[in-house]
């Protein structure tokens, strides 16, 4: 039986198409433009930042735990360069405020509405957090919030980033 190199060829990018629409986001990937999902809230600059995106939902409990921790990151590094976004994925507007009245975070909080970004990144756990370099490429994921061993790998992160050269 001959192979059809035309058939081989459709069925070869059949599979890289599949495979493209299932990957999730990989370090040293680019993270996807924030500016493409539909955020209730307004997104900070971050064009030349460092970004912690901290994917969140109000039922979290280890949400809760991280959001002091998240607005002290952002004390200590905004002036250096670091933007923190949280990115609800709460269904429903009113946990989502409510969340963000009870928690006062003194970094930017957005809901995705629509569920794009989550869906796009394919977030695994409440919460993970992103962190992406300077030039909008993911360098590290930190699933799950654990208290002062997360703390110590984030701030480890966000220091190496802080003092790379562009």
């Amino acid at each position: 039986m001959q192979s059809n190199p035309r058939l081989s060829a459709l069925v070869l990018l059949g599979l890289v198409l599949c495979a493209g629409a299932r990957a999730e986001v990989r370090v040293g990937a680019p993270f996807p433009a924030l500016e493409s999902a539909a955020f209730t809230g307004g997104l900070p600059a971050t064009a030349g930042k460092i970004v912690l995106v901290d994917f969140w939902a109000s039922w979290c409990a280890p949400c809760r735990d991280s959001f002091p921790f998240f607005t002290r990151l952002q004390q200590d590094y905004g002036a250096r360069g670091l933007v923190i976004v949280a990115v609800s994925v709460d269904e429903k507007a009113a946990d989502f405020e409510s969340f963000v009245k009870r928690f006062k975070p003194g970094f930017d909080t957005v809901r995705d509405h629509e569920q794009r970004l989550v869906r796009e990144v394919k977030v695994p756990a409440m919460p993970t957090s992103y962190l992406i370099d300077r030039a909008g490429r993911l360098r590290s994921i930190h699933e799950g919030f654990r208290g002062k061993p997360t703390e110590t790998a984030l701030r480890k992160a966000i220091e190496a980033l802080l003092a790379e050269k562009n």
